[in-house]
């Protein structure tokens, strides 16, 4: 797998040439989990800023995924035997990630930032082991995906989730616990080591003390305590007072406003155009300044950022297309997305389990600073799954509905050229549907060419040019052959570096 560098000297300035299907592409791909052929097209000679603002605009209005029936429960709410209340439990998860799933897969940029910032203000359902826990935090992560990131810090502090994952649950006023502290400045707001002290840390636990009420039936939503907080006078990046919970938040966002935009907005970077911001190659840094102008500007509101961020140059730079390495989710979702082929919830409670296998366990980052992403997706033992487990979803999707396929093909080679004879046109259009960039070289390409061109049809088939009378044998929407021949190719598609970007 090659590495890229950061070569992206663009500007934040607007990108104001039309669409074509390679920048809506690039945008599908890093907006959502890509698109299909059909909202590709559509996409197509559309402005940039006119595109964005539409995305942008759903996210902001979309209501966050419904309440299960089990939303609310707590342990009174199961069976009392252990062993009956933990399946109940785990159909409950189940359940519940098939839905976020498809939430991912169909919300755009809402879930796609709402999938970002779990991995931000990261939790483990493995540590606080509750529905009910669970679905009020992908609840707070929807809501304030793309809303103001001051009120989302606030609010995602309290949920249940993150005050049992990091302790704050534990945090009495007259014994702190710093774990929450610690995590707020270290990686939810400013960055390790980045304009806060150890004193800081020790007098900001103090101030979030007294959310330690927690019922007696067990998982019960975690309440305020007065009795349990720290009533003493608190300094805090040097303004003294009994500071509370929501002074914290003042204080943090008014104090530190310049560093807590640099951080945010260089990750929001990282993640939505290249993982490289630091290297003196590209102007990242003049980039991540603007964007940090932009965060403060608006006091804080994520859209404003991202609009400006996704309307301009930069992002679509052709340095900054199929240069981010897939996650687990990318690769299962994209493809989904990307071929329009009908899948259930079998298919995705498959892809859960794979991208589990591959390291990327839902609701499970791997540690509190989250998945690493990009390059620690990629070893020899994550290749190989990756390989088998996308032949394994191909094979089974060519099981269930062979002319799916066919479908694909003819949707990705345009109504023109449906009824084309070339395989070479064929395999053009597949490969640019599936690979930001298209082949790296031409061998690459002819590989992919043979692999389309079955031994069980002559190449004598394909082209008018090599049969009598002028007519080809081979027919792209008519042949027996072809959905074979596509599921063929996707296969070895799937084997390929140029799969694994986005």
């Amino acid at each position: 797998m090659e590495y890229f560098v950061n070569c992206n000297t663009s500007t934040l300035a607007p990108y104001t040439a039309p669409l074509d299907k390679s920048k809506a592409a690039h945008l599908y791909r890093r907006l959502g989990f890509s698109a299909s052929v059909e909202t590709i097209d559509q996409a197509v000679g559309q402005s940039a800023g006119a595109l964005v603002d539409n995305l942008i605009n759903q996210a902001i209005n979309m209501a966050p995924t419904p309440a299960p029936s089990w939303a609310d429960w707590n342990n009174s709410n199961y069976p009392a035997d252990d062993d009956a209340a933990g399946q109940l439990r785990r159909a409950q998860i189940d359940e519940w990630s098939l839905t976020y799933t498809n939430a991912m897969l169909n919300n755009n940029l809402r879930d796609r930032l709402s999938f970002f910032w779990s991995n931000h203000f990261v939790t483990q359902l493995s540590v606080y082991d509750c529905s009910s826990f669970l679905y009020h935090y992908i609840n707070c992560l929807q809501r304030n995906s793309i809303a103001n990131f001051k009120t989302f810090v606030s609010e995602i502090g309290l949920t249940s989730a993150m005050l049992y994952y990091l302790d704050g649950v534990y945090n009495n006023g007259n014994n702190p616990n710093e774990n929450y502290a610690r995590e707020l400045y270290e990686l939810f707001t400013l960055g390790d080591g980045n304009g806060y002290t150890e004193e800081d840390i020790v007098e900001t636990a103090k101030a979030l003390s007294g959310y330690v009420e927690r019922g007696e039936i067990g998982c019960e939503p975690v309440t305020f305590d007065p009795t349990k907080f720290n009533t003493d006078n608190k300094t805090i990046f040097g303004q003294t007072g009994n500071w509370g919970y929501d002074d914290v938040i003042d204080i943090l966002f008014e104090q530190r406003g310049a560093q807590l935009s640099d951080f945010i907005c260089r990750k929001l970077y990282e993640f939505f155009v290249h993982p490289d911001s630091r290297d003196d190659m590209n102007n990242a840094q003049v980039i991540i300044d603007g964007m940090a102008a932009t965060f403060m500007a608006n006091d804080y509101e994520i859209a404003p950022v991202l609009s400006q961020l996704f309307k301009s140059q930069h992002f679509f730079d052709d340095e900054a297309i199929g240069v981010i390495i897939k996650s687990p989710f990318d690769i299962y979702l994209n493809f989904l997305n990307e071929t329009g082929f009908t899948y259930s919830d079998t298919t995705l409670a498959s892809m859960i389990n794979y991208s589990d296998l591959l390291g990327q366990t839902l609701f499970n980052p791997v540690e509190v600073e989250g998945w690493q992403r990009n390059r620690t997706w990629i070893n020899t033992n994550f290749m190989i799954g990756r390989w088998l487990t996308m032949e394994t979803i191909i094979d089974g999707l060519y099981q269930n509905d062979p002319e799916q396929f066919r479908a694909f093909a003819t949707n990705a080679v345009g109504t023109a050229d449906s009824g084309t004879s070339n395989p070479e046109i064929v395999v053009t259009a597949i490969v640019n549907k599936i690979a930001p960039k298209g082949m790296y070289t031409t061998e690459q390409f002819d590989n992919a060419v043979s692999a389309f061109t079955i031994s069980e049809v002559p190449m004598s088939y394909y082209s008018p040019d090599f049969v009598d009378g002028g007519t080809s044998q081979w027919i792209l929407n008519i042949s027996a052959s072809v959905p074979s021949q596509v599921h063929l190719l996707l296969r070895h598609l799937s084997r390929q570096p140029e799969f694994q970007l986005k």
